[in-house]
């Protein structure tokens, strides 16, 4: 079995491509998943745990450990499926690179969806205005937080989902490893689907396949409730189409031209 990670940035299509792949009948792609939440219990147990830290012959035993983790993940995977391709959709994968290889012996296979990030920043602000019904984490009137769209935007790209993810990319292109990551822009995946899906199973070593992409049946389900942003953050369209640009417009032009002043490296790496 082909083990393959989906390590992208929230609101950048990767809900999409794991569905697109299901049509596939060699690929099984996964809504979020919470394998990598186990290893890294285990990580912690291996790390804290007295009868660990007392083994005389340390290298054997992190081998054992290794071991364990090796069966656990292909022993997880080979119970979800049997067909020879699974994507194991979760954030977190990037920075396990350096873990995954020292477990395997081999670079691991991470795909990471992306987009311009001021596009980003405005879908958050679009999923805030949707719900003026609710609480929301971006909006904290004693604080004088998320009072305007400048400081929601602010918050959003400083805080969780997105700024530890924008550390993970910037310290794998800081460290020359970015190149071990197959990066696709969520702009060129929905305008030019077939040609980005014939580069990714060229790279995969897989058969290309015939996708309608007039017709993504939805087959990853999650129960958005639990992000706390919305309750419909993962339902795709059944027709793959160019995402509209609309920054602009939710943002204002002052707020993009700051994001792409500040975070010019990513906007740079990524085209945009």
């Amino acid at each position: 079995m082909n083990i393959i990670f989906n390590s992208s940035l929230p609101r950048s299509c990767s809900t999409l491509l794991q569905n697109i792949l299901n049509q596939h009948p060699d690929f099984y792609a996964t809504p979020t998943d919470g394998l990598l939440a186990l290893l890294d219990a285990s990580r912690n147990a291996f790390t804290s745990s007295d009868e660990f830290r007392a083994s005389e012959n340390q290298e054997l035993i992190t081998k054992a450990w290794h071991g364990f983790c090796r069966g656990g993940i292909e022993g997880y995977c080979s119970e979800l499926t049997a067909k020879p391709f699974i994507v194991l959709k979760g954030r977190g994968w990037k920075a396990a690179c350096d873990w995954l290889e020292k477990m395997y012996n081999i670079k691991p296979v991470i795909i990471c969806c992306v987009r311009d990030l001021k596009s980003i920043v405005s879908s958050f602000e679009k999923l805030y205005r949707k719900n003026p019904d609710k609480a929301s984490q971006w909006y904290i009137e004693s604080e004088a937080r998320g009072t305007t769209t400048e400081k929601r935007a602010d918050m959003y790209l400083r805080n969780m989902p997105l700024n530890i993810e924008l550390d993970r990319i910037r310290e794998l292109i800081k460290r020359g490893i970015g190149d071990n990551i197959l990066f696709i822009r969520a702009e060129d995946l929905t305008t030019n689907p077939l040609v980005v899906m014939n580069e990714l199973y060229e790279l995969l070593n897989a058969k290309n396949f015939e996708h309608d992409f007039n017709n993504i049946v939805q087959t990853t389900k999650e129960n958005d409730i639990v992000h706390g942003l919305d309750n419909d953050l993962h339902t795709i369209r059944p027709q793959v189409a160019p995402l509209k640009n609309d920054a602009i417009e939710i943002l204002g032009p002052e707020i993009c031209n700051q994001i792409d002043i500040e975070y010019k490296w990513y906007q740079d790496f990524f085209g945009y």
